[in-house]
């Protein structure tokens, strides 16, 4: 089956990212795999705050994931897999897409004015030509008739 992996975070384009990603998966028969990246710590001498903090972390973005599960099933009836991982953003993508042959493109938004994002401009520059398979960046400042439309 056609994967389409999608980074959600706080901003408003990862869910742009996520809905193009799931109105491609129902026309193609695919599913959508959410991933939400959890920021490795820095160390702190105190190995109880430390959990503390990485627990914290950990819970945001498995909230972040139920929420965006939730209005995919609503909106798609697609069901998700779900995945939380820590760890610096591109290196957690990679080894992900090395370990499920199944995942047929990165998802990604661009921030609607400017920047791109931290994702995006690394995938977009430095690694472009090493990922296996085809990044999809949309433009963050689609609206979602225009996201269906395209999708």
């Amino acid at each position: 089956m056609r994967i389409y992996l999608v980074v959600i975070d706080e901003t408003p384009e990862s869910s742009i990212a996520l809905r193009f990603a799931a109105r491609r998966a129902v026309k193609t028969g695919g599913g959508v795999e959410i991933l939400a990246l959890v920021p490795p710590t820095e160390f702190t001498a105190f190995a109880g705050v430390q959990a503390t903090i990485e627990e914290e972390a950990r819970h945001h973005a498995e909230g972040l994931v139920a929420a965006a599960a939730g209005a995919l099933i609503e909106e798609s009836g697609l069901k998700p897999q779900i995945t939380v991982r820590q760890g610096e953003g591109p290196k957690v993508i990679r080894e992900m897409i090395a370990a499920n042959p199944d995942i047929a493109a990165l998802v990604l938004a661009a921030a609607a004015s400017g920047a791109p994002g931290p994702l995006v401009a690394h995938f977009a520059g430095t690694d472009t030509g090493a990922l296996t398979i085809p990044l999809m960046i949309i433009p963050g400042s689609l609206d979602r008739e225009a996201i269906d439309r395209l999708s």
